[in-house]
């Protein structure tokens, strides 16, 4: 696992030596030279790291891994020294003297460099050495030494029968009652697939096996059989399969037969044993869409009889893949704070102290956070020391990282986690999922955000490579595999926030900082050591001994959430950053900003509440490619900004000069196309629009915010609407891929929205102001898929302009009510997702056939009354309804009774809303638990995206010692 992750650091650092070879940087030739040989040596270990995935199980093998990671952190240092030097080098030839260099500090001197290139290959050529002669202690063609543990190839607790199954079942009566209906279904009859899919340690295997064992004492089904397929092959699964049919089945061939046999044979055996039978098969955590191929083929296409197959999975695709043609899939939820409690205290407190007080389990709730496996565990180690004179809860709270590591109890526990991890198919992967331990527990990330950061950290690529995903792909995998869930959806369905949770959580804080990938300050003063990521929590930091001994030149990332020291916030020690959040620092000023235009490497920065002005000398960070200003004081923004060639998005609330002088270096560096731009939201215009005659020469630019903020600057704008126009104009290709718009407009504009012509091209529109009658320039708009509507009403007219959006697939109307309206059959018949936010319950009428393919539908009304004569019977597609929490119980039962009786059981949830003083986010709930609301009367949509507040939660002490590389599957006795 150490080795893994080796390999996946270094992997980050190649494409950086690469460019330093290019032309571009005016290396010295010895200095190049050292390069070629870098590179050449870090290719070898990544090569000799994939070939051997064991490497690291013996005590010489994980001495020469510390010797690589030394190796490949000097590298590192290195390289960024030289990029450093080069990048204020050109700067200094071609800036003017107006923003002229000078020398940093930490600046080394060309023969600084050279002379450390000179070490390195030094120090690569003793590690190999090294490793030679003490070869005979290295496992040989990927084996493990003969001191290593053996892998287990299926976990104890998936038995072959689940009937021995041992599990204390909690708050599964709802799951278990829902899937029996799902089996008691006869039509259509047919064979349907059922998928019970959730993260590791939530019950699947618990309550499939429940499921299993009521039906086999029923006579529903003539057949029965559970298989355990994880880690088999899809043949090993057929003739574990056959073997479990065949003590009622006289026709099935022995043992020897069963072994020898290929997929082919084995699957004309299956056909022949349950042709014509009614059957029920569990088929237990499956991870491969190719195994369940493999076993459908097998499967006889009887379409007169209901028969079931049931299975369980960790991956989200895999469950969907099996479910695709004719199923239904169950996610897994976490268990309430109730029955958490309530099967933490079942394990924790033996019977003979039944009587007395319970323990406080407040902070074991929130470390579980609704895991069952995570709460047996805990118990189960309660009880083993003595509760209650052993530890407390606090007690095993604070030092859960150790207990993960090195406690027994915790084995099963441990497994789980490191099996999720380690199975990751890249390493790239696994950096992504480490770098979740730069935030505070309980924080939701946003994820664009944490997509650019994982760029500029050099973990993906924009364009996906053999060894790199894009971050999109990345994201997408940890989603697919449950190990991170969404948080809030945007209007297009898309995740805009996201968090880890529970014990995976804890693994990832525990695993990041005992690989020293993030350090974090908890309080407690920091070893001097090499920080290359460190993440400061609330007000942790402000003690400024604390870092006396820390080297922070070589920090990669830094994120400051709270109050910091002087001594943290002096960011002309930090000059090789590539990542700066400061939005939630409260000590930020102005005078620290001035600092941050000599990090010549920076990326990503992201600024806070004391900063006001961005100086002039943000034109010195060429590789600058997000600038975040939202939460800043910033209300004019220099002209210069928009210098920066690296630069694809900036977020912020501001407004430019009136005056581009036409020959200035900002007005010569668009007009030659330089500009890389491809989102700029948040930009105000009022009668000082200087700067939109120049966004023609933005050609890139493919997300555009505008905010008409003065009602007196509407009255005439040509140069406003010539530059939407531009924006939208059709260029009549057919994939001139996604372009969104967002207007925030008062009703003087109305005229200006009016005069815009088609035909024009948008993915995405958002109207944000009073709107009388639709524009007739959205009717034209080609492509345009997502719409958002906010108004304080929506008139008939607009609503029925809406209908003849045939391609619309994401609507939001967000108004004080609606004009009454039909929905006619046919009509949007392209839509996915509906949001309707209103004050007065004022909802559409929908006629039948209308709406054919909805599959989301939003009614964010607190005065909703029962159905509101909405009949979703109607919408044949529909998979989930979303309720303001603020409904009475009536209205939530009646909705939860329209769901039960429609033919897909769609869910009913509860918009869950955070207090607008932390975020933007929106969490979603099972409908019958009981939900903290905290939404405001007016419902008004924020103009701009939010950051989130830090988190109190700091982390415990780490041990830093590294856990043993072991996989293994599910531990199947989890709890629900």
């Amino acid at each position: 696992m150490e080795a893994a992750l080796l390999g996946g650091f270094i992997k980050v650092i190649l494409p950086r030596l690469f460019s330093l070879i290019d032309d571009k940087y005016k290396l010295h030739r010895g200095v190049k030279s050292d390069v070629k040989f870098l590179v050449k040596e870090l290719r070898m270990i990544v090569g000799a790291i994939d070939d051997d995935e064991l490497s690291d199980t013996s005590a010489a093998a994980r001495l020469s891994i510390q010797d690589l990671r030394e190796l490949a952190h000097g590298i590192e240092d290195c390289i960024d020294g030289l990029m450093y030097r080069a990048t204020w080098e050109q700067q200094a030839s071609f800036l003017r003297r107006s923003v002229r260099l000078r020398p940093p500090k930490a600046l080394k001197t060309s023969a600084q460099l050279a002379r450390e290139m000179q070490r390195l290959r030094q120090m690569a050529r003793e590690a190999h050495e090294r490793k030679q002669r003490y070869a005979a202690d290295f496992p040989a063609g990927g084996q493990p030494s003969s001191s290593a543990t053996p892998p287990v190839d299926e976990s104890p607790s998936s038995p072959s029968d689940p009937r021995i199954l041992d599990a204390d079942l909690v708050g599964v009566d709802e799951p278990i009652a829902e899937l029996l209906e799902q089996l008691a279904e006869v039509q259509p009859s047919r064979l349907k697939v059922i998928a019970v899919v959730g993260f590791c340690g939530l019950g699947k295997t618990a309550l499939a096996a429940e499921v299993y064992n009521r039906e086999t004492r029923s006579e529903r089904f003539e057949r029965h059989a559970w298989v355990y397929a994880a880690l088999k092959s899809p043949r090993e699964v057929l003739a574990d399969l056959l073997r479990k049919l065949s003590s009622d089945a006289p026709s099935c061939q022995g043992k020897s037969v069963l072994e020898t046999s290929d997929v082919g044979q084995l699957c004309a055996e299956l056909k022949q044993q349950l042709v014509k039978k009614r059957y029920f098969i569990v088929i237990d955590d499956i991870r491969t869409e190719d195994q369940w191929k493999t076993i459908k083929s097998a499967l006889p296409a009887d379409k007169d009889i209901s028969s079931r197959i049931l299975v369980t999975t960790t991956i989200q695709s895999v469950a969907n893949a099996c479910s695709s043609s004719n199923g239904y899939v169950h996610k897994m939820s976490r268990l309430d704070k109730i029955c958490s409690k309530q099967l933490l205290t079942k394990k924790a407190c033996p019977d003979k102290y039944s009587c007395y007080k319970q323990p406080d389990p407040a902070e074991v709730l929130k470390k579980c956070d609704g895991q069952p496996l995570a709460l047996v565990t805990i118990g189960e180690f309660l009880q083993a020391k003595g509760w209650p004179t052993g530890p407390s809860c606090e007690d095993v709270c604070t030092q859960i990282g150790y207990h993960l590591e090195n406690d027994k109890s915790f084995e099963k526990m441990r497994r789980v986690l490191i099996h999720n991890y380690t199975t990751l198919p890249s390493h790239a992967l696994k950096a992504c999922l480490l770098y979740f331990g730069m935030f505070p527990s309980n924080r939701p990330i946003r994820k664009k955000s944490l997509l650019r950061r994982w760029l500029a950290e050099g973990f993906v690529e924009p364009q996906p490579s053999p060894s790199s995903p894009d971050p999109i792909a990345a994201f997408n995998a940890l989603m697919d595999r449950n190990i991170i869930e969404p948080i809030n959806l945007s209007n297009n369905d898309n995740v805009k926030t996201c968090q880890t949770y529970g014990m995976m959580r804890e693994f990832i804080l525990h695993m990041s900082v005992s690989q020293n990938f993030v350090t974090l300050f908890c309080n407690d003063k920091i070893e001097p050591k090499y920080v290359r990521r460190l993440s400061l929590h609330e007000s942790s930091a402000t003690d400024a001994d604390s870092f006396s001994n820390v080297d922070l030149s070589l920090v990669r990332s830094l994120a400051i959430f709270g109050k910091a020291s002087q001594t943290v916030l002096d960011l002309s020690k930090y000059h090789l950053l590539r990542v700066l959040d400061l939005e939630k620092c409260e000590e930020l000023k102005d005078d620290h900003v001035k600092d941050i235009c000599n990090l010549l490497l920076l990326k990503y920065l992201s600024l806070g509440a004391g900063v006001t002005t961005i100086p002039r000398d943000i034109v010195k960070l060429k590789h600058l490619v997000s600038l975040d200003v939202r939460r800043t004081k910033v209300h004019i923004l220099h002209v210069e900004v928009f210098q920066l060639p690296s630069l694809i998005h900036l977020f912020g609330k501001f407004k430019l000069p009136d005056i581009v002088k036409p020959k200035s270096e900002v007005h010569e560096f668009l007009s030659k196309g330089k500009s890389n731009l491809e989102t700029l939201a948040g930009f105000i215009t009022d009668r000082s629009g200087g700067f939109l005659h120049l966004m023609g020469y933005m050609n890139k630019l493919s997300k555009l915010k505008i905010l008409c903020e003065s009602p007196a600057g509407c009255a005439d704008r040509t140069d406003l609407k010539e530059a939407i126009q531009q924006f939208i104009e059709d260029e009549k290709q057919a994939n001139i891929g996604s372009r969104s718009l967002s207007l925030h407009f008062s009703k003087c504009c109305e005229e200006l929205l009016n005069s815009l012509k088609g035909p024009c091209y948008l993915s995405s529109l958002k109207l944000h102001g009073d709107l009388a009658a639709l524009p007739q320039f959205v009717v034209s708009l080609r492509g345009l898929k997502e719409l958002c509507l906010s108004s304080t009403k929506l008139t008939t007219g607009v609503l029925e302009a809406l209908s003849n959006l045939s391609y619309l697939q994401y609507l939001k109307l967000v108004a004080h009510d609606l004009d009454k309206f039909i929905v006619r059959d046919q009509a949007f018949c392209r839509l996915l997702r509906l949001s309707l936010e209103l004050q007065c319950p004022t909802f559409p009428t929908i006629e039948e056939g209308a709406l054919p393919f909805l599959v989301t539908l939003q009614l964010l009304c607190k005065d909703l009354h029962g159905l509101s004569d909405l009949k979703i019977e109607y919408l044949k597609h529909l998979k989930e309804v979303t309720l303001d929490p603020r409904v009475t119980p009536t209205t939530r039962r009646t909705w939860e009774k329209a769901a039960r009786e429609h033919p897909n059981r769609p869910k009913v949830l509860l918009l869950k809303s955070v207090d607008a003083a932390q975020s933007e986010i929106a969490d979603y709930t099972i409908a019958s638990e009981p939900t903290e609301c905290a939404i405001q009367e007016s419902s008004i949509p924020a103009l701009l995206n939010q950051g989130l507040v830090a988190s109190s939660s700091v982390m415990s002490k780490q041990s830093t010692s590294v856990l043993s590389n072991m996989g293994l599957s599910e531990v199947s006795s989890a709890l629900t």
